[in-house]
């Protein structure tokens, strides 16, 4: 398969920009109008995801031999979109009618054969993988059952699935909440499963976001939500696996690390855990909505807890970016570091670790929402919700 031809046209369609998106929405809307129920009303935004995800994944088919996981994820996640097999070539002949549109005298028999093959090679897996989870719910209904607003724009949700719903402390969950329907977004349990079912989530208001705003003000107890299959195993820790661990969290970045916290605190009382060393940063002191209860931890001696403000003077604490202080002055031979926050964050966290001594390989970060190719920090803590 020519992956040069793929990416080298696949640049150049990118070059249109929104021209190309509508139109491909456009085609696959007049050709299939049943598909139309399966996306958003408002599609700003949305139809950006999904035309870069495709094209990228498309372009890159090559190395989803070796690593078909984020694809497969992805057939798997589409069933709760009412996602069937059918549904597959109708999006491919829109892609392909576009790419044939915007390239012109370009699109060659030579190069519609290269698309065509690579398009079915990634719907191939995806498929497949949906039809191994079919037994699985293709989403989990749920209730919120408690809410807390612990800052100006963090508010904690309490769930409660309708049936089991089983995860791992660390990993995240595409949510839909009532008031915005089929946007998906994707939070972390911040707690590790619990015997009742429970589970908190923390929601940060962003600005210009399509469902953060809505879900930290507007969503009540009693409200139905619907949950996505739980997802990612960067945070995912063995037990005995580490001595020692470095988490570093900006913002609600904290929640999957608080999630692993509170697996170890349940696993001190029977077994040695690591030793671990958290550090969450926030630009004002007010914005450290679990210092309470964090501090309260700090008498398990496995535990220590660093809050970190970047932009309040008047903080009687530890002062800058989180990323850079955890890096100044600290042994972190052995130690594996776990890394959860904005883009920017990750991005400057992982460079000031490495630049003061610390291996790639003991940086881990969720990097299960990006396609291939595409660059880790561009993509972290912000996952392809939906892309057919």
């Amino acid at each position: 398969m020519n992956v040069e031809a793929l990416q080298s046209s696949w640049r150049l369609v990118e070059r249109v920009g929104d021209e190309a998106v509508q139109y491909f929405y456009a085609h696959l809307f007049l050709a299939h109008p049943e598909v139309r129920e399966m996306f958003p009303i408002r599609m700003t935004g949305q139809r950006e995801k999904f035309f870069a995800a495709l094209g990228r994944i498309v372009s890159n088919v090559e190395s989803l031999a070796a690593d078909p996981e984020f694809v497969a994820q992805l057939g798997r996640d589409h069933r709760r979109f009412g996602a069937v097999g059918a549904h597959y070539p109708a999006a491919g002949a829109s892609l392909l009618a576009t790419l044939a549109h915007f390239l012109g005298p370009r699109w060659t028999d030579e190069l519609a054969q290269t698309w065509t093959a690579a398009y079915y090679a990634v719907a191939d897996i995806m498929i497949d993988a949906a039809e191994q989870a079919s037994n699985t719910p293709a989403w989990w209904d749920a209730e919120i059952v408690a809410t807390e607003r612990r800052s100006i724009d963090v508010t904690v949700h309490t769930l409660r699935p309708h049936l089991p719903y089983n995860y791992a402390a660390g990993q995240s969950l595409a949510v839909e909440i009532p008031q915005r329907p089929r946007l998906w977004r994707y939070y972390s349990p911040a707690n590790a499963p619990r015997p009742d079912g429970t589970f908190e989530i923390h929601v940060q208001v962003v600005d210009g976001g399509e469902v953060s705003t809505t879900f930290a003000r507007q969503v009540r107890p009693g409200d139905q939500v619907r949950l996505g299959s739980p997802v990612g195993t960067a945070f995912q820790i063995p037990s005995g696996a580490v001595e020692n661990l470095l988490l570093i969290a900006g913002g609600s970045g904290l929640a999957p690390l608080r999630a692993l916290v509170d697996r170890f605190a349940q696993e001190a009382e029977h077994m040695t855990v690591p030793r671990v060393q958290l550090l969450h940063g926030v630009r004002t002191s007010w914005n450290l909505y679990d210092h309470e209860a964090l501090t309260a931890l700090t008498d398990n001696p496995w535990f220590s807890y660093t809050p970190v403000v970047s932009e309040d003077p008047g903080f009687h604490g530890v002062q800058g970016t989180v990323g850079a202080v955890a890096a100044r002055g600290r042994d972190l031979t052995g130690t594996t570091a776990l890394v959860c926050g904005s883009p920017a964050m990750v991005t400057a966290t992982v460079t000031a670790l490495t630049t003061a001594g610390m291996p790639r390989h003991a940086i881990r970060f969720e990097t299960f929402g990006q396609a291939p190719g595409a660059n880790h920090a561009e993509s972290q803590r912000n996952k392809v919700a939906q892309w057919m």
